[in-house]
């Protein structure tokens, strides 16, 4: 039976969620309120997109030949507010051959996102802020769902691909860093690290919105602070991938 869900939007071309070359399908709904969220127009669980899980996967299925060595990911948004929906499209996917990524917060509880979190081959986790007080203050929920989300990926050997947004006078801070580098060292299941450099491309659509977006005026981050946020994690032994101009910036740092 087909399950019926809301989609945002999709990326038929995607480089940079998961392995390859990705189709990234954008589910709507998410409870965070995170302070630079790109995409506010996602929160809502309601949008015009509304379609049902044999549907998409029939597109999907359209640009196999793009995607076969590439795969699925799923976004938002944060996807496991519509877990059923989810669930089934990675259920399809998976039955015609395609790599499933789940492109996560964590921040929905394990009762509802452990069949997901199954299906999927692998997790894009995304962790806020290893200081709860922090999370809860950058994006309006505490990290405790995510910090299980983490544990539990752990227990069953899940693929996690760990992703972090460095926001100049709040996560991206050495100290910071360097406690959540050294939480990290010892999760088997972290396959790599991703830094994410804060951007306001998506203020636009706060203003749109009439929303406040209150880090207006904070800069990205600087070629000498990204180049410190990937030496912390290196010398934790984690493999760092630096994300978009992060990378451009940072990989001018030798050895």
């Amino acid at each position: 039976m087909s399950i019926q869900g809301t989609v945002h939007s999709v990326e038929t071309f995607g480089t940079l969620d998961g392995p390859g070359v990705r189709y990234v399908l954008f589910l709507q709904g998410c409870s965070l309120r995170c302070r630079y969220c790109h995409n506010p127009d996602t929160w809502s669980m309601k949008g015009k997109g509304v379609t049902d899980s044999a549907t998409v996967v029939k597109e999907i299925l359209t640009y196999r030949s793009f995607i076969g060595k590439g795969g699925v990911t799923l976004s938002g948004g944060e996807p496991l507010m519509q877990p059923a929906f989810a669930l089934d499209i990675i259920q399809r996917c998976k039955k015609e051959g395609l790599h499933t990524a789940l492109d996560t917060a964590g921040s929905v509880p394990l009762e509802f996102s452990r069949p997901v979190i199954d299906a999927a081959d692998l997790i894009l986790l995304d962790i806020k802020s290893l200081d709860d007080r922090q999370s809860f203050s950058l994006t309006g929920m505490g990290n405790a769902n995510t910090l299980a989300t983490l544990e539990y990926c752990e227990s069953i050997g899940k693929k996690v691909w760990l992703r972090h947004v460095l926001v100049p006078g709040w996560t991206l801070d050495e100290k910071r860093l360097e406690a959540l580098a050294a939480y990290l060292k010892d999760f088997s299941c972290i396959e790599q690290v991703e830094l994410l450099p804060y951007h306001s491309m998506g203020q636009y659509k706060w203003e749109q919105l009439k929303l406040d977006y209150t880090l207006k005026g904070v800069k990205e981050p600087s070629e000498k602070e990204l180049t410190m946020a990937r030496a912390v994690f290196e010398r934790q032994g984690l493999k760092v991938l630096m994300s978009g101009i992060a990378k451009q910036k940072a990989d001018t740092k030798v050895g």
